[in-house]
Formats: structure tokens, C-alpha cells, sequence
């Protein structure tokens, strides 16, 4: 029934715990799979995904974004018990996730343009798609009983993101996923009246 689709579209919340539990490859996959489906500018497709699972990997990639995060607190004068108190929640946030996703954009295949008003405007499309992306996969995730959070890390730091996992070059970090099975329940946080985000143009 649609609105019981719309109910479950709905009831998605932003899961930040997760129980030790790994996640089958069959159901990333399918995840993955679903997030491909995505509308995107001329289906171009722009969006790649950085997937870690691995304890290695993961504590590598929270140990290069540290050093950054670092650098950016210590420039806003913090003090150092607060630096250090952000530094090991960032970095236990990527080592306790079950699943690490990095999405990126890829311009390759985008659509070239001798001018900056049509260079930005592409580079906007296919920003917009890479993020319907994002969505689609956790839609997907929700599907499969599991939460997530979507992070906007990588955009402080994505030489590091991309150094640190050794990317090819084309990809742009854009986002961070952490996945799992859910260890707790957000409450349902206050939404917006329709009538103050909706404008019907007659």
C-alpha cells in the first residue's frame, strides 16, 4: 500500500551506534545495487563508492583525517583536553562502524564546457546526483534493517580521504556513511510544517 511505503520512507532515522555485528556482503551489495539506481544529470552515473569493513583500513583513514581535525580545533583555540575529546570521538566513530562508505564524484564523464557558468552548473548536476545517491543507499540500508549516518567529513579533507585510501585521482570524497545494525533509537526529531517549506506557483 503507498502509505505504508510512505510511513516506512519516513520512519529512516540517523543511527550514530551500532551493535559488533559485520555485514554481509550479499546485503552491501545490494545496498550498493539500489544506491546505483539513482536519477543522475545525462545518467552519467558520477557517483563511486569507497567501501571499508576491514579494522585496518578503517583505523588507517580515522588516523589521517585525526591529524587534519587536529589542525582545524587547534586553530579555533580550543583547548587541548576538548581537541583530544573530538579527536577520539571522530576516530571511535570509524573504527566501531560496521561498515565505513566513503561516496565520492567522478567529473570524468561529465560534460566539458569553455565557460565558468556551464562548468559550474555541470559541476552542480553532478554534485546533485552523487547526493541522490548518498540517499538511495540509505533508503536501501533502512530496507535491510540496518541504520546510518551520513557525514560530511570527507569535504574538509578529501586530499586526505583520497591519500588515505589511496583513491584514484578522479575521485572527489564528498561524504562518509557509517553502517550497521542499530544500537539505539533516536527520537523523532521536530519537522517543518509543509506549509513553510512548499510554495504552490499558480
Amino acid at each position: 500500500m503507498p502509505t505504508e511505503l510512505h510511513e516506512f520512507l519516513g520512519s529512516r532515522r540517523s543511527i550514530r551506534r551500532f551493535k559488533p555485528i559485520a555485514v554481509e556482503g550479499d546485503m552491501l551489495t545490494r545496498i550498493l545495487g539500489t544506491a546505483t539506481r539513482a536519477p543522475s544529470a545525462h545518467n552519467r552515473q558520477p557517483w563511486r563508492f569507497a567501501v571499508l569493513t576491514q579494522a585496518g583500513p578503517k583505523s588507517h583513514l580515522a588516523n589521517f583525517l585525526a591529524a587534519d581535525f587536529q589542525r582545524d580545533l587547534a586553530g579555533d583555540q580550543l583547548s587541548e583536553a576538548e581537541i583530544e575529546t573530538r579527536l577520539n570521538r571522530s576516530k571511535n566513530r570509524i573504527n566501531d562502524a560496521p561498515v565505513v562508505i566513503v561516496l565520492c564524484m567522478d567529473m570524468s564523464e561529465m560534460d566539458v564546457y569553455p565557460d565558468e557558468k556551464r562548468t559550474q552548473a555541470e559541476r552542480s548536476m553532478a554534485t546533485q546526483s552523487v547526493a541522490a545517491a548518498g540517499l538511495q543507499l540509505q533508503l536501501a540500508a533502512h530496507a535491510e534493517g540496518l541504520g546510518s549516518v551520513w557525514t560530511c567529513g570527507p569535504l574538509f579533507s578529501p586530499h586526505t580521504v583520497r591519500a588515505a585510501l589511496n583513491l584514484p585521482e578522479s575521485w572527489e570524497p564528498q561524504a562518509m556513511f557509517f553502517l550497521g545494525y542499530p544500537d539505539e533509537t533516536p527520537k523523532i526529531k521536530e519537522q517543518k510544517p509543509l506549509e513553510n517549506v512548499v510554495l504552490y506557483v499558480s
